[in-house]
């Protein structure tokens, strides 16, 4: 039961998160391109290869704190629905380079958040 509370905890952190973060970079990027799903995207994935890292590899975080961090606060965070939808309402739309291009930026741009991460954590 406590690993579900702290994974509950999390997602409560991190859904508010994303919404804060997703609208503040969406108002910064602009409304033509899905800019605050693809930043809370590649943040999400950073700080989960840290948080990873520092738990699985590093022995600095342990497995109560990983769970919250990372399938709460990174579960409720990163936005792999939404980017689903929204890269086929681009191609709906008739913007199939713009919904190519926020694939590759994505899944290229989070594979890398992740590495980045995960370097971090052996760096720290």
């Amino acid at each position: 039961m406590w690993p579900t509370l702290l994974v509950a905890f999390g997602g409560v952190i991190g859904t508010v998160g994303r919404y804060w973060v997703a609208g503040l970079v969406q108002r910064l990027g602009g409304a033509d391109f899905p800019a605050g799903t693809l930043g809370v995207n590649l943040i999400g994935s950073f700080v989960l290869g840290l948080v990873m890292a520092l738990s699985l590899e590093r022995g600095l975080i342990g497995g109560e704190v990983r769970i919250a961090l990372a399938v709460g606060v990174c579960g409720g965070f990163t936005t792999m629905s939404t980017f689903s939808y929204e890269t086929l309402a681009l191609l709906r739309d008739g913007e199939a380079a713009l919904a190519l291009g926020n694939v590759g930026v994505t899944v290229l741009g989070c594979m890398a958040a992740v590495w980045l991460g995960g370097i971090t954590a052996r760096v720290l």
